[in-house]
Order: structure tokens, then C-alpha cells, then sequence
């Protein structure tokens, strides 16, 4: 992490609302783009340099876009210059090892690998910088004039590390212009508690039963493979949609207004549904600056397969220099390919409920293959699961497993629905109950962050499973 947990929430973030307040109106953006920097450089220091380089290079190329309006042929060249700029520094760092053990693959040569640490948050700033330099190039937004105002868009660091992905667009009024409400305020807060405690007190305790289960593969069973990769399905949706909510409670609280980045992904009934509630703003952002621009789905058939498969491609690739994120990018392209030739209709005809176990079988398939870098280890995993290897179908340690975590399997699934919100909803709109139910809400949230921070100052098992893309 950049920053510790516990010195964030006690120090850094104190300090920072302290000095965000303090600053005059015209200063704020000067006073976030500091403070956004200082939180990279903790725990980034050298490539502090990279996150200016990249705020540089755009800031200079939408000027030079805009000054140019009139001729399209050189905006194109600017464009095509500041995405190779752009994807050529996040290949470097991110793939640059990849590529080099395939050439020793292929060709049998010795390269030394560079072993270069990945800059936190690169794939994250790195699109929303190209978002912004495509946005101006399309006239769909004026280039930023002021370079504190673009600094303090790229580097914002609520959500610099781990998203939502935010585009320039979404924000921009709000660079120019924001006011911080004590409602909003107030907002920010109860969003920023309940994500600390999706990501603390839920993903973290479930995610020791998949270190559990992936500790020995040799004694796995085929019950110990399903329980555990449920475990990491749980543990990856509470700890990103968990940084999510944490990330749009803290721009709450200092007058943004980011994005959503999930929707209650595990109560779709089909891939294509999946992906529209999952990390939405990577989807929408595959979408539109690669999927449309490729021409969509109102293309033949070949073509809609090969469009399918370039943007899976990339997100599978997106997630990670490795043969795994590349295999589960495109196993969620050939499901949704088959959905829209001709699974879905086969789905719409279906019981509601056996919609839904397709979706929850398809998708603990697809966090295997994310799950598990290494292929020997994932064959022999996938085969365990559908049971054909393996030591058996259930053993004594499965059923302790089972006993032991029931309660929070039970609170997950739960928490994994839209139930607990309507439900407070419900009761936040019951006129007669106001007061009563303001002042119990505040008590659990009280209590989540008690119980979140006494687990932070505690426990050293604090994983942010997105901050590694």
C-alpha cells in the first residue's frame, strides 16, 4: 500500500481534510494536487516522477490539440503521439518482462529481466490521462488550461491507486466548481465506513480461508476447491468494490462526485450482465474508446467476434502481465460472444434461478483462471474442481473450514445482494422512525469503524488485491 492503513486513517488523511479546508477557494485545487502527490510519494517516491511525466505530456498535447482546432491532420498525429506516450511507458513498466520471457521462450535466449517494481495505480492514471487526450481530440471536451487544475484530475489521490477509473468529463465542472455540503459531507463518510468495512472486517477475513486453500493444492478436494476460489470470489468483490466505496466517500467529502463502480455484479443473470455491473468503469471505458470506435455489435458476425475478442483481449491483459489475466480475459469474451449469438435466448427462456447459477458457475470458473498465475497449479486446480483429480470429493479440514466461516458466508452473500440497502432505505424513509433510525445507523457505523481500525491497528493481513494493476 502507499500509505499504511493506520496512518492514513489517523494522520494523513486528518491532516489533509484539515489543510484541503483551510486553503482559499481559489487554492483548493493547488492544495489537492499537493496533497495527492505527497500520498504517491510515500510509498512512491521515484515514480512520483513518472506520474508528473505522464501529467505533462497531456497537458501539453491538449493544448497543442486545441491551438490547432482547424487542422485534423495534425491533431491525429498529436493523438497518435501522446497514446503511444501513454501505452509505450505502461508497457515498458508493466509487460516489459512478460514480452522478455517469451523471447526466451521462443527463441531459446538467456535476456536478463529488468525486475522493474510496478508504479502503483499506473494502468488507472495512465487511461484516464488517454481518456482525456481522446475526449479532447472527439471535441466532446475543452483541453484544461490550468496545469494544477489537470494535476489535481490525474493524481487525485482518493481513488489515484485502485479507481474507479474517472474520466476528465465526469469531473470537470466539478475542477472548476464544487461546494462541500454537510449532507455530502456527511455522505462521504457513512460511504468511505461501510467501504472500510466491506474491505477490512469481510474481504480480509474470507481471504485467509483462499490463502488457506491455495497453501496445499497436492491434499485439495474437489469440496476444498469450490469453497475456497467461493472464498476469493468473495474476498476480490469486497475488497475493490470495498476501495471503490471508500474512494467515493472521500471524494464526497471533498465535493466530487466519482463515478459507481459496481452494482451488485454477483445477482446478474448472464456474463454480459455481469460485466455491466463489475468494475463498470473499466467496462465503459473498453467500450467506448475501443469497442465502439471498432464498430460495436451492429457489425457481421465475424466481425462482432473479432471485436469481442480484441477488447477481452486487452481487459484480460489489462489485469496483468501474466498467461492467466490474458485466459480469463478471453473466456469472458467467448461467453459473452456466445451469449449474444445465441445463448441468451436460451437464458430468457430459463427459470430465473438456474439463470443465476449458470452466471455464479461461469463466473467461479473465470476468478479461478484470474486466480491462480501459475498454469501447472490451474490445470491441476480446474481439473480438481470438476472432479477429476484431486484428493477426493470432502475431507475432515473441508467440513472444520465450512463450520468455521458459515457466519460470514452467510453475512457475504447477504452484503453481495441489494437487500441490506433497500432494506435501510426502507427504513431511512419511515417518517415516523427518523430520529431513531439516524441515531441506530450512526451506532453501526460507529461500530464498523471501531471494529475496522482495531482490526487494522491489530492484524497485519491487509491485502488491496487491485493496487497490484
Amino acid at each position: 500500500m502507499v500509505f499504511s492503513s493506520v496512518a492514513f486513517l489517523f494522520y494523513f488523511f486528518p491532516i489533509s481534510l484539515l489543510l484541503y479546508f483551510a486553503a482559499p477557494h481559489r487554492w483548493k485545487n493547488a492544495a489537492l494536487f499537493l496533497i495527492s502527490l505527497i500520498f504517491y510519494a510515500w510509498g512512491e517516491p521515484v515514480y512520483i516522477l513518472l506520474l508528473l511525466f505522464s501529467t505533462v505530456v497531456d497537458y501539453a498535447n491538449g493544448l497543442l490539440m486545441e491551438r490547432f482546432d482547424k487542422r485534423e491532420q495534425l491533431r491525429r498525429i498529436i493523438l497518435i503521439c501522446s497514446l503511444i506516450v501513454n501505452i509505450g511507458v505502461l508497457c515498458f513498466f508493466k509487460y516489459a518482462d512478460f514480452l522478455i520471457q517469451m523471447v526466451n521462450q521462443g527463441l531459446g535466449t538467456s535476456i536478463p529481466l529488468l525486475d522493474l517494481p510496478l508504479p502503483i495505480g499506473i494502468s488507472f492514471y495512465t487511461f484516464q490521462t488517454m481518456s482525456y487526450m481522446i475526449d479532447v481530440y472527439r471535441r466532446q471536451v475543452k483541453a484544461q488550461r490550468s496545469f494544477i487544475d489537470f494535476g489535481a484530475f490525474v493524481s487525485m489521490f482518493p481513488q489515484l491507486v485502485a479507481g474507479p477509473i474517472v474520466r476528465y468529463d465526469d469531473i470537470a465542472k466539478q475542477l472548476a466548481n464544487r461546494t462541500v455540503t454537510v449532507s455530502m459531507f456527511a455522505s462521504g463518510v457513512r460511504r468511505f465506513i461501510i467501504g472500510l468495512g466491506k474491505k477490512v472486517l469481510l474481504a480480509n477475513n474470507i481471504g485467509m480461508l483462499w490463502d488457506m486453500t491455495q497453501s496445499d493444492l497436492t491434499s485439495l478436494t474437489t469440496f476444498g476447491a469450490w469453497l475456497g476460489i467461493i472464498a476469493f470470489a468473495f474476498q476480490i468483490y469486497f475488497d475493490f468494490s470495498g476501495y471503490s466505496d471508500m474512494a467515493i466517500g472521500l471524494g464526497k467529502m471533498l465535493g466530487f462526485d466519482f463515478p459507481e463502480n459496481f452494482r451488485y455484479p454477483y445477482i446478474a443473470s448472464s456474463a454480459s450482465e455481469f460485466w455491466r455491473r463489475w468494475h463498470i468503469t473499466l467496462g465503459s471505458w473498453f467500450r467506448d474508446y475501443v469497442y465502439f470506435p471498432l464498430g460495436g455489435s451492429r457489425v457481421g458476425r465475424g466481425r462482432l467476434l473479432f471485436n469481442l475478442f480484441v477488447v477481452w483481449f486487452l481487459t484480460g491483459l489489462w489485469h496483468g502481465a501474466s498467461w492467466n489475466f490474458v485466459l480469463w480475459g478471453l473466456y469472458f469474451g467467448l461467453l459473452i460472444a456466445l451469449e449474444k449469438l445465441w445463448l441468451q435466448n436460451i437464458l430468457n427462456r430459463a427459470w430465473k434461478p438456474l439463470q443465476h447459477l449458470y452466471l455464479i458457475i461461469a463466473v467461479l470458473f473465470g476468478w479461478t483462471l484470474f486466480a491462480i498465475e501459475d498454469l501447472p497449479s490451474l490445470k491441476h486446480y480446474l481439473r480438481v474442481m470438476i472432479g477429476i483429480d484431486g484428493q477426493g470429493w470432502m475431507n475432515d479440514a473441508n467440513a472444520y473450514f465450512l463450520r468455521n466461516h458459515a457466519p460470514l458466508l452467510v453475512l457475504l452473500i447477504i452484503g453481495s445482494t441489494p437487500f441490506m440497502a433497500k432494506l435501510t432505505s426502507r427504513w431511512m424513509n419511515a417518517s415516523r422512525h427518523q430520529t431513531w433510525i439516524g441515531v441506530i445507523d450512526m451506532l453501526i457505523l460507529a461500530l464498523i469503524l471501531f471494529a475496522a481500525t482495531a482490526y487494522i491497528i491489530d492484524d497485519t493481513y491487509n491485502p488491496f488485491l487491485y493496487f497490484r494493476f
